[in-house]
C-alpha cells in the first residue's frame, strides 16, 4: 500500500471514530440539577394537544410522564456550554415541538405544584386517552 494511500486511510479513520466518540459523548455530560417534563392533570379550559397516539420514540420524555405513577419523566441534565444540548433531545424541545402543534395550547405562569416552567415560561395542555394534562419543565 502506498504511502499516501495509508496516510488518507489513517486519517480516515480518526476522523469516524472521533465522528462516533462525539455522538455518544454528549449523554454523559450533564451537570447541575435535573430537569424532568411533569405531566399533571388539569382542568384547564382551552385547547389542547391530542397526544394519545404519541410515539415513544419521539416523545421519551412525554410518554415516561404520562404513564408513570407521579406524572414526572426521568431527569435531564443540561451540559457546560450548551454542547450537548446541540447534540441530545431534551424535554424542553419536547414541550417546543408539543407547541408548535397546536400554539393556542400552551398556557402561561405556574401549575399548582411549583414554579414556572423553565421552557418558554409555562406549560402545554395536552389530551391523553380523554384526560387533560398541564405539561411542563421543572427543575427540582
Amino acid at each position: 500500500m502506498r504511502r499516501i494511500t495509508r496516510n488518507f486511510l489513517i486519517g480516515l479513520l480518526l476522523v469516524v471514530v472521533a465522528l462516533l466518540a462525539l455522538g455518544a459523548l454528549p449523554s454523559h455530560l450533564g451537570s447541575g440539577d435535573p430537569y424532568y417534563l411533569t405531566a399533571t392533570p388539569t382542568d384547564e379550559p382551552g385547547p389542547a394537544v391530542d397526544v394519545s397516539n404519541a410515539s415513544e420514540r419521539r416523545y421519551p420524555y412525554l410518554t415516561q410522564a404520562l404513564r408513570s405513577e407521579d406524572g414526572r419523566s426521568e431527569g435531564y441534565q443540561k451540559g457546560r456550554y450548551g454542547l450537548k444540548e446541540a447534540f441530545t433531545h431534551s424535554p424542553f424541545d419536547e414541550v417546543d415541538a408539543l407547541a408548535a402543534r397546536n400554539p393556542d395550547a400552551r398556557v402561561d405562569g405556574a401549575s399548582d405544584d411549583g414554579p414556572p416552567s423553565a421552557a418558554s415560561g409555562g406549560g402545554v395542555l395536552v389530551e391523553y386517552k380523554g384526560e387533560r394534562y398541564r405539561v411542563h419543565v421543572v427543575q427540582r
